[in-house]
């Protein structure tokens, strides 16, 4: 890194239980070769949901892994689990659900703290209550592109992290004033593909949580430009909200931010292990890292 190389990135990884074949054969090849890999950065969570998940939102889940077999997968490499609970539709007859809670208490109980991504101030207030050694992060679907309503997120006590809508990312004069506090609770996402200009983004996370509550809803259509050809990664780069390796290392840990996720869930493995080869992997190992996995894991690419 050029500046405050003492500054370590926390990548907060997608597909909890959708990866979970993935992440089985990437964790040991990160223990074992820590060296294909930059050292100014780690990994600080891994988030999802399971399939057909009430509480969920932001994404429909296709995670079918066992969740204790999640839950040891991450005790054993010591790595944060986030439950994907950001459904924005949830009422207090929806709090009892036995999936979600049997989750919680699963979770809860983890060597290495356990959070929950949340929409919901009702969701909020019941977690809080029941499973109080959880933490808490305020959900990119709340879709905050206002900066005065990111900094009265931010100065809530009850989160540990706030991940704004990615419109915030590049809005480097506001976020420099913002204090060190502050700072380090605000979480980017980094590799969103989503037209920079759309007006239906809350609309789009409505309709997932509408499908997560069982409710049959038409499929929500994005008119946005290119959206018929699908999440490509070579199109979030291009966006203007995308934050690269070399932004991260140049602007945004010098400035005091060590917080970043990526996007990811219902891409498919092959994608998300682009998205750690080009976020996490140093280039001369990359070929490695990629035969590893394929090799190991006999990855699907279709």
């Amino acid at each position: 890194m050029s500046t405050q190389s003492s500054q370590i990135a926390h990548y907060h990884l997608p597909g909890l239980f959708e990866f979970y074949e993935l992440y089985k054969v990437f964790l040991p090849l990160y223990r074992t070769h820590r060296e294909y890999f930059y050292d100014w950065c780690d990994i600080g969570s891994i988030y999802g949901a399971p399939t057909d998940c009430l509480w969920g939102g932001g994404r429909a889940a296709f995670g079918d892994a066992d969740p204790y077999d999640v839950f040891a997968l991450m005790g054993e490499y010591g790595i944060s689990s986030r439950l994907t609970f950001s459904n924005s539709l949830l009422t207090k007859e929806h709090l009892g659900d036995t999936t979600c809670n049997n989750l919680c208490s699963l979770f809860e109980k983890a060597a290495k703290p356990s959070g929950v991504i949340l929409y919901s101030d009702i969701l909020l207030d019941y977690l809080k209550k029941k499973y109080p050694h959880l933490y808490f992060v305020s959900s990119t679907t709340k879709v905050i592109t206002d900066f005065e309503k990111l900094r009265k997120e931010l100065d809530r006590t009850d989160f540990m992290y706030v991940v704004p809508d990615f419109r915030l990312n590049t809005a480097f004069d506001k976020l420099d004033v913002l204090t060190q506090v502050q700072k380090n609770k605000v979480e980017f996402l980094c590799n969103e593909c989503c037209n920079f200009g759309c007006t239906d983004r809350k609309a789009c996370y409505e309709n997932v949580s509408r499908k997560n509550l069982g409710q049959a809803v038409p499929e929500h259509h994005c008119t946005a430009p290119n959206a018929a050809g699908g999440y490509r990664f070579s199109l979030a780069m291009k966006n203007p909200g995308f934050i690269g390796i070399q932004d991260i290392q140049d602007w945004y840990v010098p400035h005091g931010f060590t917080n970043f996720k990526i996007e990811g869930r219902g891409l498919g493995s092959a994608v998300v292990l682009e998205f750690l080869l080009y976020y996490m992997t140093k280039p001369q190992y990359q070929l490695q890292v990629r035969e590893a996995i394929y090799l190991d894991a006999m990855l699907d690419l279709f």
